[in-house]
């Protein structure tokens, strides 16, 4: 399987860095970038379009991971909730297994005194 994972991973970037090189005269193209409110209006210096396509997939990697530790810390809180769980339910099985059986030995007192009154 990792052999199988390796090859895969080859191939992607192979089939990425053929991308890249049949459209290197679109990548390499400037672009300006503008952000236009109405309280707010901000343009960047030209830069090639390849370098905006980098800046949006780390953007989106760094998104990712944030969105990723959040996760990560809301199923540690469901793990410790649901041992802490496990552990009540464990003590409550113990006690009930620890209790001793009184029904069967006042059955047998019962029986004991009804065969004695019979026998009488």
């Amino acid at each position: 399987m990792r052999h199988v994972k390796a090859i895969a991973s080859i191939l992607v970037m192979l089939f990425i860095i053929i991308i890249v090189v049949e459209n290197l005269e679109q990548l390499s193209k400037t672009l300006t970038l503008r952000v236009d409110l109405l309280f707010w209006a901000q343009k960047t210096a030209p830069m090639p379009f390849y370098l905006v396509v980098i800046i949006g997939f780390l953007f989106g990697i760094f998104v990712a991971g944030f969105l990723g530790i959040f996760e990560r810390f809301r199923l540690k809180r469901e793990i410790r909730r649901l041992s802490k769980e496990s552990v009540e339910k464990d003590k409550e099985l113990n006690s009930y297994r620890n209790l001793p059986i009184v029904e069967e030995k006042i059955e047998d007192t019962a029986l004991v005194e009804t065969d004695q009154e019979n026998a009488s």
